[in-house]
């Protein structure tokens, strides 16, 4: 036993090194002056860390503007997908009707299909849609919750169906018997109950529409304004030569609200349904 535990171990440690390596080579070329980022022999330290880099990201015009794109569209998605995705699994749980297994089916088939098969024939109903619905058209920030709104909610609709299935009827039923309404069961009892879930649907949310470059280079053509975090990337790469260390930068600093929403979040993924039951 103790030389499986210490196999066990081993592996575990091996596994998040590997895990955590690039995350570390990434801040250190984002600290390492320009000649040592295009050396041909690299050290996984260095002597004379600067700042440059995060200095000629922030230097790029409208950075800040495209840090707040993004974080609207994310933080959109996530309130959206959350709201709705959680009333679906309620209702794809807890009600029967015609058609209930085919459209859980129909949710797992949506994310088999690949993004990049969908991006063209989005392309056009995003286009198709604007015409009639303003502000969800072509170069503007709606197209991209739309679009991303699309994608999350099979992923979030399938997961939290199994959180509220794993809370007992019986707790909704004597709350309607002690004269509380549905909306009331919904809010006071169930939501808190599958708030784990939700927290966890809503990193997969974030991240997902943080991290977007496909969908915000193919619907945000022309309006500048409208483009997010993502796209700043794209000055780091020059025809003659990339700038690797604005790259980085420009990484650890994607990587920051992610790692702020995930901390804000991470309660509520340790949370469980302990307590759900009282005497």
């Amino acid at each position: 036993m103790r030389i499986r535990r210490r196999v066990a171990d081993a592996t575990a440690i091996l596994v998040a090194l590997v895990t955590i390596f690039p995350i570390y080579w990434m801040l250190l070329s984002a600290v390492k002056p320009a000649g040592e980022v295009q050396s041909l022999h690299q050290r996984p330290w260095t002597l004379a860390p600067s700042l440059d880099s995060f200095r000629r990201v922030l230097g790029v015009e409208n950075f800040g503007r495209y840090f707040l794109n993004s974080l609207i569209v994310a933080l959109l998605v996530v309130a959206l997908s959350a709201g709705i995705a959680f009333l679906a699994a309620v209702a794809v749980t807890r009600f029967r009707f015609r058609f209930r297994a085919t459209i859980l089916v129909l949710f797992l088939v949506a994310q088999m299909v690949p993004i990049e098969a969908l991006t063209i024939p989005l392309f056009f109903l995003i286009r198709d849609i604007g015409s009639a619905v303003p502000g969800v058209g072509l170069n503007t920030l709606g197209s991209l919750v739309l679009v991303h709104l699309a994608f999350t909610l099979p992923f979030a609709i399938w997961m939290l169906r199994g959180f509220v299935a794993a809370v007992p009827e019986e707790i909704e039923e004597a709350a309607l018997l002690d004269g509380a309404s549905r909306f009331t069961v919904l809010w006071r009892i169930l939501f808190p109950l599958v708030a784990p879930g939700l927290a966890a649907t809503s990193v997969f949310s974030f991240i997902t529409a943080w991290n977007d470059f496909l969908f915000a280079r193919t619907f945000i053509i022309s309006a500048t304004d409208n483009q997010t975090l993502p796209m700043a990337l794209l000055v780091f790469f020059k025809p003659d030569e990339n700038d690797w260390g604005g790259i980085m930068a420009a990484s650890v600093l994607m990587t920051v609200p992610v790692l702020v929403f995930f901390v804000v979040v991470r309660r509520r993924l340790v949370a469980g349904l302990g307590g759900a039951v009282k005497d």
